[in-house]
């Protein structure tokens, strides 16, 4: 008996789900402005990482940035403003990135964040290498490509990560 196309459907779409939620490429409508005004201090985030609320937020108080002043001119910054908006991730998905009173939101505060690094000791957090939750690139190597398959983890004290 053949398989019907609806029960096949049904069983393999949590496995492209799976495969797709450890990629996370910079959407194709990325300004220029976005890679070269973020990522000359951190990660050019992709912008899933966070709700459209929480990028307005963080947008909003760039001469505040996390202690330091990322001013833009409004031009550059409605632009980039407009894409994270436009490609962000799903507040039902990720949770709010929560962060204390008066501080921009934190990606690193998302449920989705915590739920995808509760086996990190609190140690990796703190070594020199890593320095902040938010150093993507500390132990995901790829991630500047927008990868972040578990096979490609390395830790800060050089082991691989393993499930």
């Amino acid at each position: 008996m053949k398989t019907p196309r609806l029960l096949l459907a049904a069983m393999l779409l949590p496995l492209s789900f799976a495969a797709h939620a450890d990629k996370l490429r910079l959407p194709a409508d990325a300004p220029p402005a976005f890679q070269a005004e973020c990522a000359s201090c951190h990660l050019a985030f992709p912008p899933q990482l966070l709700a459209a609320d929480d990028w307005r937020r963080v947008m909003a108080s760039l001469d505040k940035h996390y202690g330091d002043n990322a001013s833009l001119d409004e031009k550059t910054r409605r632009a980039i403003e407009d894409f994270l908006v436009r490609n962000a991730g799903s507040v039902r998905k990720l949770g709010a990135g929560k962060a204390a009173t008066g501080e921009p939101p934190r990606l690193t505060a998302t449920a989705w964040f915590r739920r995808k690094h509760h086996e990190v000791p609190p140690t990796d957090w703190t070594h020199a290498k890593v320095k902040s939750p938010a150093n993507c690139v500390a132990c995901h190597t790829r991630a500047e490509e927008g990868s972040y398959r578990e096979r490609e983890i390395v830790m800060p004290d050089g082991r691989r990560w393993e499930d």
